[in-house]
């Protein structure tokens, strides 16, 4: 049996990641979350027995030292961290503090039986994109918010504990990923609850940032699979739709899908970490899922027949 820890699974692409694991007879998989930014309603049911949950902080190494020493994992997937651009940037110390974490997970995979380790990255390393679309070995990392630092920084650690230590590793930099696990901080989630109760849109900016957004399937089916091809080994890969579309033009596309009475109301522009531009190569992606990803609309039809996604906004 392989022995997984994921951290942060109480969270969007983690919680949906753990209920893909577990399908799997052969996995048992510990979710570890603070519940910080995490809920239990992410989690699976409890009618399979091949998950555990144990609340806990990956940045206070008793806590994750204890449960890592315990159970000797084969896998670990780190997606443990302050998220969100608004919260990341009113809270900076905090995200400061997921370096510590990391170091955390780190030694204690070299020191046990851990034989490959996941990172979750994310597309805010690029910072202003130089290139479109940003490419993972061609596009500088040149983003200066503290969130993308910590990101930066945790690639570095990662790519340094290969090197002197041979853990092996696989970077995911995630691009905008959406689902019914996800919290309404985030623009589409925020977009469809206003939109199914009518209320207004609230946009930061004129809405002229271009997106791409993946719908979590495309985003699981291409984990699972390199866990189980052993795919990516000690190499990044971008995780992310390369179809382009403005915020404004999702919004007014959430209220058609709808058939909303929504208003769009533009808001001050957020003073940094709102990117103007995002587009992945996903070469590897499309390579590993073999076909087309998701178009953004048969996502947003996906989550508005989520008994998750319509309870969790209290529909």
């Amino acid at each position: 049996m392989r022995k997984i820890l994921v951290t942060g699974g109480a969270g969007n692409v983690g919680g949906a990641l753990v209920e893909e694991l577990i399908l799997d007879k052969n996995n048992f998989v510990v979710v570890v979350d603070n519940l910080s930014t995490g809920y239990l309603y992410k989690l699976p049911s409890n009618e399979k027995t091949n998950w555990k949950f144990i609340k806990a902080n990956v940045n206070d190494y008793r806590e994750i030292s204890s449960i890592m020493l315990a159970y000797q994992f084969d896998y670990v997937y780190h997606f443990a961290a302050v998220v969100g651009v608004q919260r990341t940037q009113e809270n900076p110390v905090s995200v400061l503090e997921d370096i510590t974490g990391i170091k955390h997970i780190l030694n204690l995979c070299k020191n046990t039986s851990v034989k490959h380790i996941y990172f979750s990255s994310s597309s805010e390393v690029y910072g202003e994109p130089v290139e479109l679309p940003q490419h993972e070995h061609t596009t500088p990392l040149n983003s200066r918010v503290p969130y993308a630092v910590v990101k930066n920084v945790g690639e570095s650690f990662l790519k340094s504990y290969h090197q002197e230590y041979g853990l092996n590793y696989t970077i995911f930099r995630f691009f905008n990923t959406y689902g019914p696990n996800q919290s309404t901080d985030f623009v589409v989630p925020r977009f469809l609850s206003a939109a199914l109760k009518n209320e207004d849109i609230t946009i930061y900016g004129d809405g002229s940032q271009t997106r791409t957004f993946t719908y979590i399937d495309d985003n699981i089916e291409t984990m699972v699979s390199i866990l189980n091809k052993d795919l990516i080994k000690n190499d990044v890969i971008n995780i992310g739709s390369d179809q382009l579309m403005t915020v404004l033009d999702l919004a007014k596309l959430i209220i058609e899908i709808t058939k909303s009475k929504s208003n769009i109301i533009h808001l001050p522009a957020l003073k940094e970490g709102d990117m103007t531009r995002r587009q992945p190569d996903n070469k590897k992606m499309k390579e590993i899922l073999n076909r087309e990803l998701l178009t953004i609309n048969e996502g947003i039809k996906k989550m508005m027949v989520s008994d998750k996604f319509l309870r969790s906004i209290g529909l």
